[in-house]
């Protein structure tokens, strides 16, 4: 019997584009041996099988996505921060103005690894808030293979730095599965992080699937620099070891995302290059991106929403900070783009250059609105709804871009960083949350220098265009599984020939119900019923309200034509329908906070009463850690202390920006809860623990009536309570995006600045169990507290 396989092979050689090769089933067969085989060597002939090799000048990849960077901020697209290197290949290559994202993170590099919609990836919206429906599970399909695994399988090298925001929540953890981290998507080497955040100073690093410590207290240390260290140094190795085989590397920094981490030296550059406020700064650079012919002539400037405040109206104090707050964030996109610098220089010094194909997407979505209207100290603050007192960001003004901070910069800079667009980030209506600058080099192909392209481009595009100058095609089966057919096209065409229509005519828009349709110049929009910096409201899809734009004489989306052309908007917001049913859109869901609880999501935790832990068991995810939120817990440890007495951290999840701590400090015992750097409550005993056997205990009782309230701990030391104290409020949704669950030391940043990290437990932990809540103990839970032997009493 035929298999199915076997026609969709055959109707893939029927529509294959003439430059692919033809290899429709991957991995490919095994080989038959040509050889011949006697009774012995001598007369017998032998034969190996032919290795694989990628087609002939098949180029190297350098592919670049940076993070939250919105179409007017770049030099290269007419804005006010300085990237020379994406200057420096722009002027190599060709600019595309009309290049589009999905508005969010995963969602859009789902779609850049595969080629596929998001919602078909799996990948409605990030990690951290998946749902149980196709479009939003953030499972990537297996139907969805990825570009780099068909590289991989034809003869490339492939490897992956920086961020990677692909890794299912519950998946993130050692015990994994691993087979959607980058080693799993067609990546034989990672070296980066592994969520949607990384502190620039202390980044939880991961190489391969294995976590790793970054050098804590380096003086000069920073993510950056470490990533394009690692990138250079496995360029110049493959380059020495296999000269003629080509790579793929895609390197992902995500330095512009919150927080903002900078040299002091990068940020000290941009001092009051930003004191005219982010009105004047929209006005600069429209005019800027007009003289440079970035956007046509007859470009509006779309107004300020009316939920940001004009930079007259502000304080000088609220100028001084939020000017401040823009230089870091200045500082750190212009670092990362000199350390990308630095990778494409060792590549010109390798004489590879000219054959490698650069493509530089400035940006996975808009710039960021999540600072709230007067940015951040600490991001997990909004994350946990707990507002921050001006007058402290305005005290501790300096240290912002410092390890000592996880900040993020006002709604009005984001608005400014998309000029000339309406909105941001998340809102995916518009161009302002959508349009990415895009750059793409490549000497030995591109012989339009400094060129520039208007055709309408989607990230799903940019998986067929690397394919194509690659050679290769998606095949129709992929490691046994019968493969989607890519749902963008290549941008090769546009190379050659600046004035072809555009060959992706139709491209739908979705996030947290912020939509839209793209057809043939047209484009109708959703206009957002709720801002993206706003916290738990979810109106009814009746709130949001249809626009109308014909984008082909309407640059910026300035003109609404709903009113006049009322047929043309039924006809697209049919369409939007048609879309939404083909590609696993629906149902629509504009809830934030509630899907931030991992409770609604697959679990390692779900069911269970008690943990155990042992010494040394680090790094381990929110996703996959017991959950402390909103209910009451204890945490007991069973330890040795030496007769010289101990200190160091026993348990310890989060950190400097939000979390808890239970360690020996002098010799005694404190339980330190770290509420987003707000408050901080420190519970600790009098006396130092006497050398010997202890057991000591944190009993935390919720005073429950809702979320994020408040409760008492007390401490004891082998049944004896020797202290007891108030949370006055706890953070109800989540502790961490880039900080773990640690025994035995601290990773990361420290829970309380009463010490440095590691701060590594000096006596002999045997053990530390967790226990949620204050319901009766399974049997289960039973014994493996009689096999732990830990002498805790739990009081019901």
């Amino acid at each position: 019997m035929t298999r199915p396989i076997v026609g969709l092979a055959l109707l893939a050689l029927l529509i294959l584009p003439n430059w692919a090769i033809a290899q429709e089933v991957l991995p490919r067969p095994e080989q038959p041996f040509k050889g011949h085989i006697g009774r012995t060597a001598k007369d017998s002939k032998p034969d190996f099988p032919k290795p694989v090799h990628a087609p002939k000048d098949a180029p190297n990849v350098l592919l670049i996505m940076t993070d939250d960077v919105g179409f007017g901020a770049s030099t290269t697209f007419g804005g006010p921060v300085p990237t020379p290197t994406m200057d420096r290949l722009a002027q190599a290559g060709l600019r595309y103005t009309q290049f589009h994202t999905t508005a969010l993170c995963s969602p859009t590099r789902a779609a850049l690894l595969s080629g596929r919609n998001h919602h078909s990836a799996a990948t409605g919206v990030v990690m951290e808030i998946g749902t149980g429906y196709p479009g939003y599970n953030s499972l990537m399909p297996k139907s969805t293979g990825t570009f780099a695994e068909v590289l991989k399988q034809n003869g490339y090298n492939t490897a992956w730095y920086g961020k990677n925001h692909n890794v299912p929540d519950w998946h993130t953890s050692q015990a994994g599965p691993y087979d959607l981290w980058p080693t799993g998507l067609g990546f034989e080497y990672f070296y980066g992080f592994i969520g949607a955040d990384s502190n620039g100073w202390n980044p939880p690093l991961v190489e391969g699937t294995k976590p790793i410590e970054p050098p804590h207290g380096a003086k000069d240390y920073h993510l950056d620099k470490d990533l394009a260290d690692h990138a250079i140094a496995r360029i110049r190795l493959l380059n020495a070891v296999a000269p003629d085989k080509p790579w793929l590397q895609y390197y992902a920094p995500g330095s512009s995302h919150a927080p903002h981490h900078a040299p002091k030296d990068w940020i000290a550059k941009f001092k009051g290059r930003f004191d005219q406020g982010w009105d004047k700064l929209r006005e600069e650079t429209f005019e800027r991106q007009k003289k440079v012919g970035i956007i046509p002539p007859n470009t509006q400037l779309t107004p300020r929403p009316k939920e940001i405040p004009a930079w007259d109206s502000l304080t000088a104090d609220q100028k001084k900070v939020y000017a401040r707050m823009m230089e870091v964030y200045a500082a750190a996109l212009s670092h990362a783009d000199h350390e990308i610098g630095r990778v494409v220089d060792a590549i010109e010094e390798m004489g590879k250059l000219d054959n490698t194909l650069v493509i530089y997407i400035q940006g996975d979505n808009g710039a960021s609105a999540e600072g709230t209207p007067q940015g951040l100290l600490n991001e997990f603050a909004i994350l946990n709804n707990i507002p921050e007192d001006f007058n402290q960001i305005l005290a501790r003004m300096d240290e912002i871009g410092s390890p000592m901070t996880y900040n993020h910069y006002p709604v009005g800079w984001a608005h400014a960083m998309d000029t000339p667009f309406q909105w941001t980030k998340q809102i995916a209506s518009h161009f302002g949350g959508t349009r990415n600058g895009l750059v793409i080099s490549w000497p030995a192909r591109i012989k339009d220098k400094g060129g520039i392209r208007t055709q309408f481009h989607h990230v799903i595009d940019i998986a067929p265009t690397i394919l194509e100058a690659a050679g290769l095609s998606m095949p129709a089966e992929l490691n046994g599984v019968p493969q989607k057919p890519l749902e963008g096209v290549s941008m090769v065409y546009t190379f050659d020939d600046a004035k072809a229509p555009s060959t992706h005519r139709t491209q739908y828009f979705e996030m947290f119900v912020n939509r839209a349709i793209y057809n043939d110049g047209w484009v109708a929009a959703t206009a957002p019923a709720v801002a993206p910096w706003v916290m738990g409201q979810s109106p009814g899809i009746e709130a949001y309200k249809w626009e109308l734009y014909n984008v082909a004489e309407d640059f910026s989306q300035a003109v609404n034509l709903a009113d006049k052309q009322p047929d043309k908007l039924r006809e697209l917001q049919d369409l939007f329908w048609i879309e939404a049913a083909k590609y696993n859109v629906l149902p629509l869901d504009n809830s934030k906070v509630e899907r931030f609880d991992v409770r609604i999501r697959p679990s390692l935790t779900r069911g269970r009463g008690v943990f155990t832990y042992f010494d040394g068991m680090t790094r381990i995810p929110e996703g996959t850690a017991p959950d402390l939120k909103n209910k009451s817990f204890k945490i007991g440890a069973d330890v040795d202390i030496p007769a010289k007495g101990a200190n160091g951290v026993i348990a310890t999840q989060g950190g400097r920006f939000n979390g808890w701590g239970f360690y020996l400090l002098d010799g005694k015992p404190v339980f330190h809860y770290n509420l987003v750097g707000v408050r901080r409550f420190n519970i600790a005993g009098k006396e130092k623990l006497a050398p010997g056997k202890h057991v000591i205990l944190v009993d935390f009782k919720y005073e429950g009536g809702g979320i994020g309230k408040g409760g008492t701990v007390t401490l004891t030391v082998d049944g004896k309570t020797v202290a007891t104290g108030r949370i006055d409020r706890t953070y109800a949704f989540r502790v961490s995006l880039d900080e773990t669950l640690d025994i035995g030391m601290d990773t990361g940043t420290p829970a309380s600045e009463d010490y440095k990290v590691p701060f590594a437990f000096t006596g002999k932990l045997n053990r530390v169990l967790i226990q949620l809540g204050d319901s009766p103990l399974t049997p289960e839970d039973e014994e493996q507290i009689r096999r732990a032997k830990a002498a805790i009493t739990m009081s019901q």
